[in-house]
């Protein structure tokens, strides 16, 4: 009896029935590995380049189609093609100040770390849209008001940091506010005026 079953089962021990199963697991195994890499590559969607590409940028409420190549990044594309140069490019720099603070989706955001096409779909808002006429917003009145700037480089950056973090903390303290907007720097040191003017603000409830 043992003879015939080593005989069935071969010198290693494994027999059909065994082999079968295994070969089906491998089977199953890979098919969902399969299924799960074709998900990923439909997430990622259709490699673009290495040419120019066509996107839609919804901008300060309004939609802008340019071609742009891939490696295109969003500070670039506002300043070269629709002409808002408010964001400033510092980037020749050893280090980032936040001059191309922009707001995406409510959420302050430096222009030059996201790509144009990445952007897409979602609503970009640089400081030209905080003037239409003779309506300014507040932040820039308080800064004119605070005397917030000097060389001026870096103010469209504050102003729109400061905005995106009065929409989300309008009544901030003072600390609040140090620690909110240090994600922006100053070169001449008024940092003063800056924080005066966002606590004026807040302290009327962040209108």
């Amino acid at each position: 009896m043992q003879e015939r079953e080593q005989q069935r089962n071969g010198p290693g021990g494994f027999n059909r029935r065994d082999f079968l199963k295994g070969s089906g697991a491998a089977v199953a195994a890979t098919a969902i590995v399969t299924a799960e890499q074709e998900a990923l590559a439909q997430k990622k969607g259709a490699v673009q380049g290495p040419g120019k590409v066509q996107v839609t940028l919804n901008v300060n409420g309004e939609q802008h189609k340019l071609t742009v190549e891939p490696r295109t990044t969003l500070l670039d594309a506002l300043r070269d093609q629709l002409n808002l140069t408010g964001a400033k490019d510092d980037y020749d720099t050893t280090s980032c100040s936040g001059t191309d603070t922009v707001i995406i989706d409510g959420k302050a955001v430096y222009a030059s770390t996201r790509l144009a096409i990445e952007v897409q779909g979602q609503k970009v808002q640089t400081v030209e849209s905080l003037r239409n006429g003779g309506d300014i917003d507040e932040v820039i009145q308080g800064f004119i008001a605070n005397d917030a700037m000097q060389c001026g480089f870096c103010t469209p950056g504050f102003v729109m940091a400061t905005r995106a973090f009065l929409n989300k903390k309008p009544k901030a303290t003072l600390e609040e506010i140090q620690d909110g907007l240090g994600g922006n720097i100053c070169r001449c040191g008024t940092y003063k005026g800056i924080t005066a003017c966002a606590l004026e603000i807040a302290k009327k409830g962040g209108a």
